[in-house]
């Protein structure tokens, strides 16, 4: 592992590496995906996006707007509108989407499947190291008021989850720490979603990357720098 000078650069150098990671499990999930959707009838859409925080707790529509906050809120309600009519989320007199029981076999069977596909993509590595790791980290990572992590963490982990999936999904959680890092630093330097969309490189552009490294670098803070290592080191062999 390279050498940092602090944990804001190690923060920028493993964040594309959680990406990867994260990525390489959903490619080798893919078909199973498509013919799950295919047999069950229903549409993934947050079913798959969400699936590691529906089980736990019911999400609104401005919940979705924080988690999707680069997106347009009105293209969310016709993936809401199939989820219900397909009886996979049902809706409270309040708002809140909560998954049915049709729901919740679908993510279960999802879970199958990124199961198999962390057996694929990662055989042969340490998983359940790393995936302690990260475990250590989000329960100590700040919840920021109002923010996507705070709506979606802790993870949901059914009874008997293996390893590569405990890491696959602690993986797709963690990773909204830095984005709600990202909007913060974004929001701090007065910028809407879509100026930072739109936004070149140039000194406010490194500037507000930088700031996102910084934010996003408080998690690891619990980790030795051993362990820090090995995190690094191991999901590099992921990718």
């Amino acid at each position: 592992m390279p050498k940092f000078q602090d944990l804001s650069e190690y923060a920028a150098s493993i964040a594309p590496i959680i990406d990867a990671a994260h990525v390489n499990v959903h490619a080798s999930a893919a078909r199973t995906v498509a013919d799950l959707a295919a047999t069950s009838g229903l549409t993934p859409g947050y079913l798959y996006d969400l699936r590691f925080s529906l089980p736990l707790r019911p999400l609104t529509r401005p919940a979705l707007a924080v988690i999707h906050r680069y997106g347009d809120p009105s293209d969310h309600e016709p993936v809401l509108q199939e989820h219900l009519s397909q009886g996979a989320l049902t809706e409270d007199a309040d708002g809140r989407l909560s998954l049915t029981d049709k729901g919740l076999e679908f993510v279960h069977r999802l879970y199958d499947g990124h199961a198999a596909a962390t057996h694929r993509a990662w055989a042969g590595h340490d998983l359940a190291g790393p995936a302690a790791l990260m475990g250590r980290m989000l329960d100590g990572a700040e919840r920021l008021p109002g923010g996507a992590l705070e709506l979606l963490a802790p993870p949901y982990e059914p009874d008997g989850a293996g390893p590569g999936l405990l890491l696959f999904n602690r993986l797709a959680t963690l990773r909204y720490h830095r984005a709600d890092a990202h909007a913060a630093a974004w929001q701090a330097a007065g910028l809407s979603a879509t100026e930072i969309v739109g936004l070149a490189g140039g000194p406010l552009r490194t500037g507000i990357e930088a700031e996102t490294n910084r934010r996003a670098a408080a998690p690891y803070e619990v980790l030795s720098e051993p362990e820090r290592e090995t995190l690094h080191d191991v999901l590099l062999k992921l990718v």
